[in-house]
Formats: C-alpha cells, sequence, structure tokens
C-alpha cells in the first residue's frame, strides 16, 4: 500500500509483511540516529538507503515515535512540493 501527499510517496507498507514493516523518508541524519537507537529500524528496502528507513513495526518501537516517524516523512515530502500546493494543503487541513 502506497501513501502519497500531492502525487508524492511519503509512506509504502507491504501487507504481505508478518510483521508489517513501512518504510518512510527520513532526513539522512536522522535516519542514521533512528537506525542506531532502535533494532526494528533498517536501512529502506528497495528505497534509497540515505533517505528512507524500513520500520518493522514488531511491537520494539513505542507507538508515538512510530507516528513522530510518519509525521517527519509527511512533512519532508511536503516541504519539497510547490508553493501552491503547500498553500493549498494548509487551506484544507
Amino acid at each position: 500500500m502506497v501513501f502519497k501527499v500531492m502525487g508524492k510517496m511519503f509512506a509504502l507498507i507491504g501487507l504481505d509483511d508478518d510483521p508489517l514493516r513501512i518504510n518512510l523518508k527520513c532526513d539522512p541524519e536522522l535516519a542514521l540516529h533512528l537506525r542506531n537507537a532502535f533494532h526494528a529500524v533498517k536501512p529502506g528496502y528497495h528505497m534509497n538507503k540515505k533517505h528512507w528507513n524500513t520500520v518493522v513495526l514488531d511491537g520494539s518501537i513505542p507507538d508515538a515515535e512510530v507516528r513522530k516517524m510518519i509525521d517527519e516523512s509527511y512533512d519532508l515530502v511536503v516541504k519539497r512540493l510547490n508553493k501552491s500546493d503547500r498553500e493549498f494543503l494548509r487551506k484544507i487541513k
């Protein structure tokens, strides 16, 4: 399953994976930090490993931290959108 904002991907979930895994866009420095902090955070599977992490949803990472990673991925993608698309998103929030 692919999640996009304004046609740009910010998350992918392999629905057949057990446990579930989610690929999330990430700032390169933060990506390295998260990989060191959590065993369940790996370089992005089939993705640019500098900018993407694969997060194994095995319960070892607190839900709040996973939500934060998702929000950061979304925000990174929105930040790179053109100004009119960002303004449109602000209006519909």
